[in-house]
């Protein structure tokens, strides 16, 4: 059973830094992809970025490209999310998720393995 545990999350001042972790357990085969998607309260949950823990290829949504940095260490099963020069809209629940093959996506319905949220809170 797939199994992602999802921890990091935390207050910071804006323009500060964090780091997710999620610790994922109980593949099959090494070729699975880990996202991060965020939910910020009366909003829809959106992709934030993804990783192929295979090749390594990553993807990033716009809003985050050049503050947020995906990565995986594979003999410690985690992926990390570094998250630079936070604002308050980067505000939300945080959710990595999984999903078997090498492609990096965005798209909530593409996921069937889901850990439980973080949370992060970025006060301006």
């Amino acid at each position: 059973e797939v199994q992602l545990q999802a921890s990091g999350g935390g207050l910071v001042q804006a323009g500060g830094s964090l780091r997710l972790s999620c610790i994922a357990s109980g593949f099959t085969r090494d070729d699975y992809s880990i996202a991060w998607f965020r939910q910020a309260p009366g909003k829809e949950r959106e992709g934030v970025s993804s990783i192929s823990v295979r090749d390594g290829t990553t993807e990033y949504a716009d809003s985050v490209k050049g503050r947020f940095t995906v990565s995986s260490d594979n003999a410690k099963n985690t992926v990390y999310l570094e998250m630079n020069n936070l604002k308050p809209e980067d505000t939300a629940v945080y959710y990595c998720a999984a999903l078997y093959g090498s492609r990096c996506s965005a798209q909530r319905y593409e996921y069937d393995y889901w850990g439980q949220g973080t949370q992060v809170t970025v006060s301006s």
